[in-house]
This record gives structure tokens, sequence and C-alpha cells, in this order.
């Protein structure tokens, strides 16, 4: 199995280079956007691998600034393609509609995180995400946060210390029999699993409850977690903040309902 191949502008490109000009803006401003996916079932079609929601926020993206749209049709061949190397994709596109899909593989740890959890810490809000509704190529903030912090992940916050993601998911939390998670006018990525999620449980009759994480909510939770298209869900057992750390329980029963819906569609 290859590991240094790629797709851009329509070819497939064995090698670990991408050569782009000088003063291409996404190189010098980071201008590009992209998503990431997991392939299901190695099949793009599969309900999980969602790929018409993928295709949905590149295409809101690219509509909202004014960009050129791609070649829809040669992005989906790069991503067939590549499938059969790779179990993730994360498909870019540049301004003026350039795609370029790269491959890789799934965290060699993921099945111990996903059931044991991990420990993060609550970044400055310094760290925080421009043009939040996007998923854009600056991606800076969040991975300063992620690096430059003792922990396996970071959670971002507003100007008053909400909590509103961490720097690669959504958060999730269970209280009062609930599902609470940030809203997104909190100023989020409208994540594509948590979208999925957010449906899935109200079609199973249960509570979502989309509200602030103030300081005094993220106390009250008894179990709290991330989700994004790769890791699925990831429970969280601590928590790092300035003034002290909680500690949730990363076994508690109600992730079993979550976790149903990558195994039910």
């Amino acid at each position: 199995m290859k590991n240094d191949i790629f797709w851009y502008g329509g070819k497939l490109i064995e090698s670990r280079i991408l050569e782009l000009d000088i003063n291409d803006p996404g190189l010098l401003y980071g201008a590009t956007v992209f998503t990431t996916l997991r392939i299901y079932q190695n099949s793009l079609d599969s309900n999980l691998t969602n790929w018409q929601a993928h295709c949905d926020r590149l295409f809101f993206s690219v509509q909202s600034f004014g960009w050129q749209q791609p070649d829809w049709r040669r992005v989906r061949q790069g991503a067939q393609i590549l499938l059969d190397h790779f179990p993730v994709l994360r498909i870019t596109l540049f301004p003026d509609g350039r795609e370029w899909i790269t491959g890789r593989f799934l965290p060699e740890d993921l099945r111990e995180k996903q059931k044991t959890g991990v420990v993060c810490a609550v970044a400055s809000s310094e760290f925080y995400r421009s043009l939040p509704s996007h998923k854009t190529g600056n991606y800076l903030s969040a991975w300063l946060a992620k690096t430059t912090l003792d922990a396996q992940e970071a959670i971002l916050v507003d100007a008053e210390g909400n909590w509103l993601e961490t720097s690669t998911g959504n958060l999730w939390g269970w209280y009062d029999r609930s599902w609470w998670t940030p809203p997104r006018k909190a100023g989020i990525l409208p994540g594509i699993v948590r979208s999925q999620l957010v449906n899935w449980l109200q079609n199973h009759q249960q509570s979502v409850l989309e509200e602030p994480w103030t300081l005094e909510l993220v106390q009250r939770f008894e179990a709290i977690a991330y989700t994004n298209s790769v890791v699925e869900i990831i429970p969280i057992h601590t928590v790092h903040q300035p003034t002290g750390s909680l500690q949730y329980n990363p076994y508690h029963p109600s992730f079993l309902q979550i976790k149903e819906l990558f195994v039910a569609s």
C-alpha cells in the first residue's frame, strides 16, 4: 500500500512533494478550504462516509467566498482512486478551483482513546479559529492550541471563557438525562458528525440541548466527549484549567447510545 501518492489538478501524483507558485494565496495566506472524511465500507456512498455532506461543506465555503467552483466530477474521481489506498481523505480546494486530495491512515491509538478517553486542556481565548463557520487552510490557532499545551487535545474558548469546541472536533456533554452541545451561533464549526448525531439522537427520542458551555455548566456534566469524521467519538476524562482540573467518567453508559450511530447507519 502506497502512502506517497496524492491527487492534484486532475492527476494522480506519486510523490510526497506538492509544487506551488511562490505567490499562491493558498501558500501565502492559507487561502484554501478543506474537509476530512473517513471512508466506510470502502465506498463514498456509504451513509457514514457521508460524501454529499462533505461536498456541501466545500460548496458552501467556495460560494460564500466567491471562489471558482471546482470540477466536482474530478474531485470525486480523485477521491475514488485514493480510497483504495487510505481510509481517511483530506480534500482541499483552492480559490481558482484546483483540487488537492491527500490520504492518511487512522491513528494507531484510536481504539484505546475511544475506550479510555483522553486528557484535554483549556486554551487561551487568543487561540480562536478565524471564520469559524468554514474549515479554512488557516488553521494555525487550533494547531498551536493543541501543540503548545500539555494535553492530547485543546478546548477552544470565547472571550468569556465559554467552551466552544476542541482543536479538531465538536464537544458533547451528558447531564440531566440529556446530551448537550455548544450552539453553532457561539462560533463553532458545524461539524458533519455533529449534525448526523443531533439528527440521530432526536430520531431516537433522546433530548439534545444546544446551549452555551459556561464555566458553571461544564462542572455539572457527568461525561463529555468530542466528535469528528475521523475519530467518531472520544471520551474526555480530564480537563486541565487554570483554576484546576475537572474529572469526567469516560466509561459512562450514555456513550453506548452514541456509539450505536457508527454501527447502525
